[in-house]
């Protein structure tokens, strides 16, 4: 089951990254800023700070497996709408449509792997899901720029949504819910306890300055090697390193944290360890060792900081908690690209925009040390499998 999510999964990352990997092509074409590039790729996110709570609330009448077709087929439609484009606002309407897919199939992936994982080794379920975006967007990288260069710029926009649409048929004929849970989706109660909200706004807080950084990361970190005689191609190629390296250090590391109960301690080096690339990128002779250190620590507490969902809200209210959850990582990542960009145009140095990913990442630092000093607060020890008072 785990393996089906994350082949399904895969197809976000596949679709994020097209205007990524097009930029070049779309900027040379349209006469794109580095702020209108970091404004479309930020577009793929912003959808989610209206829809992801609607989202949560479609769980009380519409099936886990049917919301995330619906999903997915959204983000195909969204990338078919892109490849049609002729300038900026062809290419927003799809954005944005990919983005409503994208909260929707996101929220109940999620949701699915902890309903099936909870109370078993859940850092390590939710690693595996979640470096099926990385490497999305590692594969994006690589066959991307060959397709544009062998047939335009569209087809970085038709392939993915091919296997978007390939997603949802999988998804919709091999999930099942797991038997402990109810399988009618009305059963799913309105509303979060405070204590539950609290903790689900931090550890929405933490997921979202993790992911600002890294989709930053992406996006300019190639312009950081190429200012320092890197040739694009090449420095897309370095950075896609840190993807590659994800996809087997998210879940190695997440077993390690489910063993060792060292959850905390994991994800803190980790995120040091990210700060410390990001600083150090602007030596391109370092560039590969750091892309590397970058992939194995720096974004390996991915699964780890998804699993704070599963300490706070009970699984009856997960599916409008998830809601919650994704509407504040939203509301954050959105906009972290275009300013990003912007950083990028008014001091014509890319390494302003990798400073801002290392701020973020030492923000969620200290984001998921609030949440550990609120969890203590409030006394809220959620069991896997009982509501909450």
């Amino acid at each position: 089951m785990l393996g089906m999510l994350f082949v399904c999964r895969t197809a976000l990352g596949l679709e994020f990254e097209t205007v990524g990997s097009a930029a070049d092509s779309l900027a040379s074409e349209f006469h794109f800023s580095h702020a209108q590039i970091g404004t479309l790729i930020g577009m793929f996110m912003l959808p989610g700070m209206l829809v992801a709570l609607p989202s949560g609330y479609a769980g009380r009448y519409v099936s886990d497996r049917v919301l995330v077709g619906i999903g997915l087929l959204a983000l195909a439609l969204g990338g078919f709408v892109a490849s049609q484009a002729n300038g900026f606002d062809w290419l927003a309407a799809g954005r944005i449509a990919c983005g409503v897919g994208f909260v929707l199939s996101s929220l109940y992936f999620s949701k699915m792997t902890v309903d099936w994982f909870a109370g078993k080794e859940l850092a390590t379920a939710m690693a595996v899901l979640v470096v099926s975006w990385p490497f999305g967007i590692a594969a994006g990288q690589i066959g991307y720029p060959w397709l544009a260069e062998a047939y335009g710029w569209r087809a970085t926009f038709y392939v993915p949504a091919g296997y978007c649409v390939a997603a949802a048929a999988l998804v919709f004929l091999s999930y099942r819910p797991p038997a402990r849970h109810s399988s009618e989706p009305d059963s799913v109660p309105l509303g979060l306890p405070w204590r539950e909200l609290a903790l689900t706004l931090i550890a929405s807080l933490v997921w979202a300055l993790f992911n600002a950084a890294y989709i930053v990361y992406l996006s300019f970190a190639p312009q950081v090697l190429v200012e320092n005689g890197y040739a694009a191609a090449g420095a897309a190629a370095v950075i896609s390193l840190s993807s590659w390296t994800m996809i087997i250090s998210g879940p190695l590391w997440g077993h390690v944290a489910d063993r060792t109960g060292r959850r905390d301690l994991v994800l803190y080096v980790g995120l040091m360890v990210g700060v410390g690339s990001l600083l150090s990128l602007s030596h391109a002779s370092l560039a590969v060792p750091l892309s590397l250190a970058f992939g194995f620590m720096g974004v390996a507490p991915a699964g780890i900081i998804m699993a704070l969902t599963g300490e706070s809200m009970s699984p009856q209210r997960r599916a409008f908690g998830m809601g919650i959850f994704l509407t504040g990582y939203y509301v954050l990542v959105a906009p972290a690209p275009a300013f990003a960009g912007w950083l990028f145009d008014r001091s014509g140095d890319a390494s302003r925009a990798t400073l801002f990913a290392a701020a973020l990442f030492a923000a969620a630092a200290l984001a998921n040390f609030a949440f550990r000093l609120t969890q203590k607060a409030v006394r809220v020890r959620l069991a896997d499998d009982r509501p909450s008072p």
